[in-house]
């Protein structure tokens, strides 16, 4: 079994996330330039040719930046459900009809040797959806860019050997922060992003014996630190039974250097 992945980008900023197997390669998201793009590629030497397709999660900037000009420029399908299509087209620019397939949340496509399943997140886009991956007998989940992780949401992504999880901000910084008091109300929202604490208590219903992995991603730049939030997650998960650092390992990631390529 070969799945593996890498997160490239994570954060306030811009968002992509690489998965593959020996047969397929995939992008989700695309949330920088085309040339950061490719300089992140680089760094964990992949090659965006390579890619089988790019499948997207919502219509936000930190999501679809780059989207247009990186299918273009290595002529890749991109996957989203429908409402995502009729908010993102204007933003993208033009892409050619053949490259523009629809991917329904709640279905699973499967793209060679690697099946993917599409669930719906709580977040205040058009039709937000994030993904779980199957090879054989191995999983990963990737699920950010949601106010509240719901039961629904835990049961598809229970027991993966890897999750990559929001982990977004902490509320007191956040309540402390710069930001307007509209804002800090949409992030604390049920369409919002998932805190520290937050993001734990989920993370202790679905983890199981089979995971090995945690990457804490879409940490805030203003209202989060990669200590803080590894620290509070920890704490949580350890308070709840879980022995962090020897059943699985905490990872942090981050928005301008991609994680090393993680084999499970």
């Amino acid at each position: 079994m070969s799945l593996h992945f890498s997160v490239l980008s994570s954060g306030s900023s811009g968002n992509l996330f690489y998965i593959g197997t020996d047969k397929q390669r995939l992008l989700v998201d695309a949330g920088l330039s085309g040339k950061a793009t490719d300089a992140l590629f680089q760094q964990v030497q992949l090659d965006p040719r390579e890619l089988g397709g790019i499948l997207v999660t919502h219509e936000h900037s930190d999501h679809i930046k780059g989207l247009g000009v990186l299918a273009r420029k290595y002529a890749l399908p991109i996957y989203a459900n429908e409402k995502t299509w009729r908010a993102m087209e204007p933003l993208i620019g033009e892409i050619p009809t053949d490259q523009k397939f629809v991917f329904s949340t709640g279905t699973v496509k499967t793209f060679g040797d690697l099946e993917v399943e599409s669930f719906g997140v709580s977040h205040d886009a058009a039709e937000p959806m994030f993904y779980v991956f199957h090879q054989g007998d191995k999983k990963v989940a990737l699920i950010t860019d949601t106010g509240y992780v719901s039961d629904r949401m835990k049961g598809i992504i229970k027991g993966a050997d890897a999750f990559i999880f929001e982990s977004n901000h902490d509320v007191e910084m956040l309540r402390m922060g710069r930001y307007p008091w509209s804002v800090k109300r949409r992030i604390l929202s049920d369409v919002g992003h998932v805190s520290n604490e937050d993001a734990a208590l989920a993370m202790h219903d679905v983890i199981t014996d089979q995971t090995k992995h945690i990457y804490l991603a879409h940490l805030s730049q203003d209202n989060n630190m990669k200590e803080l939030a590894r620290l509070a997650v920890s704490q949580v998960l350890e308070e709840k039974g879980h022995a962090v650092g020897q059943a699985f390992q905490v990872h942090d990631t981050d928005p301008k250097h991609p994680t090393k390529i993680q084999y499970v």
